[in-house]
């Protein structure tokens, strides 16, 4: 087994992590900027380096410091969490030449999932359907129009390099997409510093649904269902749930049978997530892979049952999976809504500030991932990331009445979050029904400000 691990993150997913590692008995190492140092994730740790300035590109993305805090407390492995540097190829690769054991796939799988034009090539390779779109890089907008043309609109401009919605352009006709090209390309080669494009066949109200995979050294590979994470504002989630309420069995296996497969064919270890949209129809296309853990991991444990950061850490110290795909069994409803130091009433105007009260939700079914305390400061230089609130229940209704219960008794005070906006959602009948698709809070949004505006006034 792993002896000790440097956490190469901050906030909840740190903290998340470190409670996975003590439960193994492994030691922990946090890293921390000059910002976080009376953060939680620090005070938790068995130890603790401080590796820069308030600044990301100074301190959790400073690779040199991070090795060098991996060699000085004789860490013999890294999880880098979500974000930051989780997904960078180059990272993994130095941590690996250090014979220091990197949590997630190799090097040249990140690579290759990471880029999307490689990623829907091989998902092509694996039999995988995709989006239609082009077969290559877009390098200039002639090349974009050409491609639209073919496939017919509306499209979706997507930077190669992207994630978190950043190089993401919608075009319904070839007057949009010449207005949009050079501002995806320019955000996306500011964001990832490559600006190439492609270009996806737009479906219009699709749903948001990933498949969440397992694989081992040995060749053993297994889906734990689904997540549906429709609900989201500029292609970043607000809330997700396990299982969805439009995938049924059949379903679900013959997405889960497309996850493996995909994994078989790149020999993906570790955990990770195949994204797909769904069609009205039924037709589900592959979008992405995130070679990580996810942010909406703790929806499929409460379901599941199965703890997937230990599971990461005993993959990553050679054990096999100690389950079968026939083991795996969904088990009730849970469903995750993200705590945002954010202000539904401003456009989500981010708000840093102080927290001047903080009471967290209890009862049975109740889970609650935060590094937030009373006096707690939100400073401006991270993720506005305050908690994850999971619930569980027996199905869907009882989750959502678990949800909408524990958001009433979580208390953050001091600044504006988007603990109302999440109990509008949860009374909204679209999110009711079960029939919220990625264009939900555009089309719903006006109505959910209105309801806020009213309770606040």
């Amino acid at each position: 087994m792993i002896r000790k691990v440097l956490v190469a993150n901050r906030g909840e997913i740190a903290l998340r992590i470190m409670r996975a590692c003590r439960e193994l008995g492994i030691e922990t190492v946090a890293v921390h900027s000059t910002a976080d140092l009376e953060a939680l994730h620090v005070k938790f740790a068995d130890e603790s380096v401080c590796v820069g300035e308030p600044l990301a590109t100074a301190s959790y993305l400073n690779v040199p410091r991070l090795v060098a805090a991996a060699e000085i407390t004789g860490a013999d492995a890294v999880h880098p969490g979500y974000g930051f540097l989780a997904e960078n190829a180059e990272f993994a690769e130095i941590i690996g030449s250090c014979d220091i054991k990197w949590l997630g796939p190799a090097p040249e799988i990140i690579n290759r999932m990471g880029d999307k034009d490689q990623a829907r090539r091989t998902a092509m390779e694996a039999g995988v359907p995709v989006v239609p779109g082009s077969k290559g890089i877009c390098t200039t907008v002639d090349d974009a129009a050409q491609v639209a043309a073919e496939i017919g609109y509306p499209v979706m401009l997507k930077a190669v390099a992207g994630g978190g919605g950043k190089g993401m352009r919608p075009a319904m006709n070839e007057v949009d997409l010449r207005r949009a090209f050079p501002m995806a390309s320019a955000e996306a080669a500011a964001a990832f510093r490559n600006g190439a494009m492609y270009v996806e066949k737009l479906i219009l109200r699709p749903r948001h649904v990933e498949i969440q995979v397992l694989a081992d050294e040995h060749g053993n590979v297994v889906h734990l269902g689904e997540r549906d994470c429709s609900v989201q504002r500029r292609h970043q989630k607000l809330i997700e749930e396990s299982p969805s309420p439009a995938v049924d069995p059949d379903l679900r296996q013959r997405m889960g049978d497309a996850a493996v497969k995909l994994c078989h064919h790149v020999g993906y270890t570790s955990a990770g997530t195949v994204e797909f949209l769904l069609d009205e129809d039924r037709s589900f296309y592959f979008m992405e892979m995130n070679t990580r853990i996810q942010v909406e991991h703790p929806v499929t444990e409460m379901v599941t049952g199965i703890d997937l950061i230990k599971e990461q850490l005993r993959v990553g110290s050679g054990e096999s999976l100690r389950f079968t795909q026939e083991q795996v069994k969904i088990q009730g409803h849970a469903i995750e809504c993200r705590i945002n130091a954010e202000d539904p009433r401003r456009d989500f105007a981010p708000s840093p500030g102080r927290i001047t009260m903080f009471h967290p939700p209890g009862g049975p079914g109740v889970r609650l991932d935060t590094h937030i305390y009373g006096d707690y400061v939100v400073g401006p230089h991270y993720d506005s990331l305050l908690a994850k609130l999971i619930c569980h229940g027996a199905d869907r209704t009882e989750a959502i009445a678990r949800m909408h219960r524990a958001l009433g008794e979580l208390v953050v005070e001091g600044l504006p979050t988007s603990i109302e906006l999440h109990r509008a959602v949860l009374e909204d009948p679209v999110f009711v029904r079960g029939e919220a698709t990625t264009r939900y809070l555009d089309d719903r949004m006006g109505d959910l400000a209105a309801q806020l505006a009213a309770e606040s006034a």
